[in-house]
């Protein structure tokens, strides 16, 4: 027996008959003698909805209402999964994040769960019955107000509930069957993974991978948590989210991730001097705009270049903050460039393995695709190039490094 925390995403819920089709799957994990846990999202496009409802009324709208709207779609999805599994036999009842209760900090619209009572949900699972908790959804207790954990938090909920209740693994189901090597879409050869390291799947997911919310995937890292991606509409293996213990041949190259929500800023001519990057990114960091890739060429005059890549969403933002502090900073002149995309190559094997940079950087130049800026981790190389190359530079990186199936 096992004990087992299975996650549901909004299209797994998207309507009646595949709601019916979660309860289903449930049943058959409560009758081969599993404890389970249920966690769901909002049904597919609800939460869309709701968001612009809040946008409509006010783009600068309280967080703390915005949390209690968006907050109603889980709310809808546990009663009707609760309503399907009691009505094939199978003992359930639904939870609200306040009811568990799923602890938060205040940060509402993107909150961090800080804590997650379990054991009452523990008891009622020992006497059969299956918890149908919502995803996306906590409570801050210093004003008993409803949060939520940004977009994809129902993989944080099902993860942090996992850790929570000592579950055996976390399944999250949704519209794919695993992990594969890179966006099937673009390559059809592409492979699925019957297992990845937590390591490699933090660093596709934070490059642009979309199976996983990274937070999810740093929990899980963090507690030990072992995951399963899983299709909700197909009966298939699916892909094991582990420890690199786990895994026995660490291939030198796992996956190629690409992200096209990125755009590239340029500083010309910006003073040479100490402190300079400090002026440039604290009030970024300040406006929460995220910066990823940094490279700087130093001019014989004294001065500088500084280009840095930002969140597309991020760039209007990012431009004003700038602009508005060129006098103090400097600089010539601010030039952007949002058509830009980041291809990344993830792998554990790198650590122990020369030449991966190499071998990327010459399938890129045989297509004729220029690198504008390169950032490395230890398990991780990532490229700029010009986003009209993003499926040409995929299909190359994945043949050069030998994931073709």
């Amino acid at each position: 027996m096992a004990r087992i925390v299975m996650k549901f995403g909004g299209t797994s819920v998207g309507d009646l008959d595949r709601i019916r089709n979660v309860a289903a799957r449930v049943k058959r994990e409560v009758d081969a003698g599993h404890q389970v846990a249920v966690v769901v999202s909002a049904m597919a496009g609800t939460t869309n909805q709701l968001v612009k409802w809040c946008q409509d009324l006010s783009p600068l709208h309280d967080a703390r209402e915005y949390d209690v709207v968006v907050a109603t779609g889980e709310q809808v999805t546990i009663g009707l999964v609760a309503i399907a599994l009691q009505a094939i036999g199978v003992e359930a009842r639904s939870w609200q994040g306040w009811q568990v209760p799923i602890v938060t900090d205040n940060a509402h619209g993107k909150a961090r769960v800080e804590g997650i009572e379990g054991a009452e949900l523990i008891r009622r699972m020992e006497e059969g019955q299956v918890p149908v908790v919502a995803g996306f959804q906590g409570i801050e207790t210093t004003r008993n107000r409803v949060t939520t954990l940004g977009r994809g938090g129902s993989d944080l909920s099902a993860v942090a509930l996992a850790a929570a209740l000592k579950a055996d693994r976390c399944d999250i189901y949704t519209d794919v069957d695993g992990v594969y090597t890179t966006d099937p879409r673009i390559v059809p050869r592409a492979k699925k993974l019957e297992r990845i390291s937590y390591e490699e799947m933090l660093e596709l997911a934070s490059v642009g991978a979309k199976v996983l919310q990274t937070r999810s995937v740093e929990l899980a890292m963090k507690e030990g948590v072992r995951v399963q991606v899983l299709s909700s509409f197909e009966d298939k293996p699916g892909s094991l989210v582990v420890d690199e213990d786990e895994i026995m041949e660490k291939p030198i190259v796992s996956g190629i991730a690409y992200s096209r929500d990125e755009a590239k800023v340029t500083l010309r001519r910006l003073p040479d001097r100490p402190g300079v990057a400090a002026r440039v990114f604290g009030p970024l960091s300040a406006a929460n705009v995220n910066v990823d890739m940094i490279v700087q060429n130093i001019g014989a005059d004294g001065s500088t270049d500084m280009t840095f890549t930002v969140g597309r969403a991020d760039l209007p933002r990012a431009q004003d903050i700038l602009n508005k502090a060129k006098d103090e900073l400097g600089f010539e002149a601010l030039v952007s460039d949002p058509e830009v995309a980041k291809i990344s190559v993830v792998g554990i094997g790198m650590r122990t393995h020369a030449g991966v940079a190499s071998t990327m950087f010459k399938a890129l130049a045989e297509k004729g695709i220029n690198i504008q800026v390169i950032s490395t981790s230890e398990i991780k190389v990532s490229v700029l190039v010009a986003s009209d190359y993003t499926e040409l530079a995929v299909r190359a990186l994945h043949t050069a490094y030998g994931l073709d199936a």
